[in-house]
């Protein structure tokens, strides 16, 4: 590479707000002089053209989704322009390390990613040889964190570069980058408009809605979650004057509702809570939504009051069960009674819950599946919740922290490399033709846009679940006749969460 060719950042799929994985990057990489494109994968085409004349392209993989998107660009890009450096970076680029190198890319990136990117371009620019972390030497084989010292610092703060799945899954071996960074506030001026992302529906209105992240990583170590093989309880804080600046820009751009998208936005309770004041001094009226996990909703109750007046809308809240033994599988760190006091909190705080939940785990049985459905009618949730969340299956990716459970071997399968995932069969039948019938109730709701009328969707779901269990449907409810005294619960457009 010449420090004059073209850099080419592309997103696959970012949960359908403006990609943070494009913006951020994209400000580090201008500011040290390179020429950089970025390119949304999921609402433009990306232009032949540019894909020719890159000398570096990163594709950012930071979900599933994306990781599969990705790959399908890959091929194409590779015939396009098979001499340019290919670079995965995000969450799934280090958790399927193995297989991307055997199918044409040149690096990977995991962690915090902005600095090693650019240091990776850098010595691309000036003819280095040295293999860094996550780049693939010409034995074919992912570097481990310690054969260069030329990132900037060391790929992996602790911890081995494996990702805790046994030797024989085909788990990632090149080591996410785990050191603090210095921030950038985000570069999104060549980014498409945010009328073109997902919108707040707040019962009366559609507004543009921004994205933004106060911190990245997570503390905790759910089982089932991709953070927790790549980050192992870290987390790592952005400067507030970098949120602040970045929510500015956005509201300039037209944003009247900003999603904080941390994996858990109480990870630093006093940091956040200082952004949102800040935030609602500069721009009153603005609105946000966060997520955070069910035991930080019970350890900082005198939070969401505050929260709700300075402009918060609803909370999203990884529940994913209610029965205790998958919660207890998936160490979720809370139990179905705890959900009970959460949803106290927040109806509390005039704050809705808006739960997402794994509803098809090897764990659920059929009368659990049910037990859920009453849970959410029992605790009038059937407005806070996608219907697609009813349909969400368990997703083990290589090199995740299930792997490592001895109870794992009981229900595992194979490794489907090209679906980046773990196949895995349900003991009772039932449960997967259920999931089966669940996800393509939803598929054709959505099509036809009835997916907005969740009463409706909800009872559909629960005559299917009845059927499985060879019972009889419930009687449908007018639910689609909401009294007017019932006030909407505030959403996003886009529902997907994987």
């Amino acid at each position: 590479m010449k420090r004059y060719d073209d850099i080419l950042l592309i997103s696959c799929y970012e949960l359908g707000h403006q990609p943070f994985s494009l913006a951020s990057p994209a400000a580090r990489l201008k500011s040290e002089g390179y020429k950089v494109s970025v390119v949304d994968a999921a609402i433009e085409p990306v232009p032949e053209d540019t894909v020719r004349r890159a000398g570096f392209i990163g594709i950012s993989v930071p979900m599933h989704t994306a990781m599969r998107v990705g790959m399908d660009l890959s091929r194409r890009i590779r015939n396009l322009n098979p001499g340019a450096h290919l670079c995965f970076y995000g969450l799934y680029a280090t958790l399927n390390a193995e297989y991307l190198r055997s199918h044409g890319a040149d690096s990977v990136i995991g962690g915090e990613f902005e600095q090693p990117l650019c240091d990776l371009v850098g010595r691309l620019c000036d003819g280095g040889a040295s293999v860094a972390a996550g780049e693939f030497p010409k034995t074919g084989r992912p570097a481990s964190a310690g054969e260069s010292a030329s990132t900037g610092g060391p790929a992996s703060t602790g911890g081995p570069a494996s990702t805790g799945g046994p030797a024989s899954t085909g788990s990632a071996s090149a080591a996410p980058y785990l050191s603090r960074q210095t921030w950038l506030v985000p570069d999104r001026d060549t980014l498409p408009g945010l009328k073109r992302y997902a919108q707040l529906d707040n019962g009366v209105q559609m507004l543009p809605a921004g994205y933004t992240e106060t911190t990245r990583g997570c503390l905790h170590t759910c089982l089932h979650c991709p953070i927790t093989p790549v980050y192992n309880g870290r987390f790592f804080a952005v400067p507030a004057d970098v949120v602040l600046a970045d929510v500015d820009q956005q509201v300039r751009m037209g944003a009247r509702h900003i999603t904080f998208g941390d994996p858990d936005f109480l990870n630093g309770p006093t940091h956040v809570l200082r952004i949102l004041r800040r935030m609602s001094d500069a721009h009153p009226g603005l609105t946000f939504d966060f997520t955070t996990k069910i035991e930080h909703i019970l350890r900082h109750p005198s939070f969401f009051p505050e929260a709700r007046d300075l402009g918060g809308l609803f909370v999203v809240s990884a529940v994913e069960s209610v029965s205790d033994l998958v919660l207890e599988r998936l160490r979720k760190g809370h139990t179905r009674d705890d959900v009970v006091r959460a949803l106290a909190i927040l109806r509390d705080a005039d704050l809705p819950m808006r739960p997402s939940l794994v509803a098809f785990t090897p764990w659920a049985t059929l009368d659990d599946y049910l037990d859920l459905l009453d849970f959410v009618e029992v605790h009038d949730l059937v407005d806070h919740i996608d219907p697609v969340q009813y349909s969400i299956r368990l997703l083990v990716p290589p090199g995740s922290a299930l792997l490592a459970e001895a109870e794992t071997r009981s229900w595992i399968g194979d490794l489907d490399e090209a679906g980046f995932t773990y196949a895995w069969r349900h003991d009772d039948a039932r449960m997967d033709r259920l999931h089966q019938r669940v996800s393509r109730l939803v598929e054709e709701a959505d099509a036809s846009g009835e997916e907005r009328d969740n009463r409706r969707v909800f009872h559909r779901i629960r005559c299917l679940a009845a059927k499985a269990a060879g019972g009889e449907a419930p009687a449908e409810q007018p639910f689609h006749d909401i009294p007017l005294k019932r006030r909407r619960v505030p959403r996003l457009t886009e529902a997907w969460f994987c």
